[in-house]
């Protein structure tokens, strides 16, 4: 446990906001390598992710949480509740939207009410993160942080581009200012605390979300079957199921021929012999259990 010894400015910080906001893009160019899943699609995540960014001098634990959003369905609520209870935890928090998206004036009235919603109660400091501002004209800027400025007693208002990592080395400048000295919370080579199973698991979904039509990554979820090291062979056989909801959706992820769940599985396996640093055998089912988002039962068993 030598890495507990010495302080490091060190603490917990929640990434949080609406769906689709950049989130896991973030967390991914902050850890330098991809460790939550990313899709254009809104409620890509749907767990709460732990990544570690280490420096000489510091160690930040990051929480990649499900998009903040009016929730109905049990998953959904899930979701949810995960998210807000990342909030009570943390030494500081990130609270990030889009600023690419024109908003009719209504409508941004009511995501501006939702933020302050959001952020009662909340005694961590928080940082606005104005994502994707690499989409935006220059002069759009000021205005932009003057008003956010004016909605809630934020530390400090910063724009970025999670995608190109513009503005993300002055955002852990400013967390350092914040963060208390103390402890590394993890020794230097865990850059997260979920399972390579549960990563699997990951990635093999966000295949499905990236190469499906609109209903089917919404009503999908993967489990691990198997996963064996082999390490005379130097290979990893896995075996997964990609859970649905309804018979009609079973031939859209399968395809004509097979040909579609073969797209994912390659696609997958590439990621995942990246991640693992060798050969993969990947073998993947397609099953389907109805309504299992509204099963609270399954809910618990995905880990929910």
């Amino acid at each position: 446990m030598d890495f507990l010894h010495g302080n490091v400015r060190s603490g917990m910080v929640a990434i949080v906001g609406p769906p689709n906001a950049g989130k896991s893009t973030l967390m991914n160019h902050l850890l330098g390598q991809k460790i939550s899943i990313v899709s254009h699609k809104p409620q890509t995540t749907r767990n709460r992710i732990l990544g570690v960014v280490n420096g000489d001098d510091y160690q930040i634990v990051l929480l990649d949480t499900p998009g903040l959003h009016k929730a109905r369905q049990p998953l959904n609520r899930e979701m949810v509740r995960i998210a807000m209870e990342s909030l009570k935890e943390v030494d500081a928090i990130l609270y990030m939207i889009d600023v690419s998206l024109p908003l009719p004036e209504k409508i941004e009235q009511e995501k501006n009410k939702e933020l302050m919603e959001q952020m009662e109660g909340v005694v961590a400091p928080v940082i606005l993160i104005l994502n994707k501002v690499d989409l935006l004209d220059k002069e759009q800027l000021l205005p932009m942080i003057k008003r956010y400025s004016e909605l809630y007693p934020f530390h400090g208002v910063m724009p970025l581009s999670a995608l190109t990592g513009e503005g993300t080395t002055e955002v852990i400048d400013e967390l350092l200012a914040i963060l208390p000295l103390g402890p590394r919370y993890f020794p230097e080579d865990i850059p997260t605390d979920v399972s390579e199973r549960f990563l699997v698991a990951e990635i093999v979904r966000e295949k499905v979300f990236l190469q499906t039509g609109q209903e089917i990554p919404y009503s999908s979820a993967v489990t691990i079957e198997s996963f064996q090291e082999d390490d005379i062979k130097q290979m990893t056989t896995i075996h997964a199921t990609i859970v649905l909801e309804r018979n009609s959706q079973k031939g859209i992820v399968i395809g004509k021929g097979g040909k579609k769940l073969k797209s994912i599985g390659i696609a997958a396996r590439k990621d995942i012999e990246k991640m693992l640093g060798q050969k993969v055998l990947l073998k993947l089912w397609v099953k389907v259990r109805k309504n299992w988002s509204k099963d609270e039962r399954f809910l618990k068993e995905l880990g929910f």
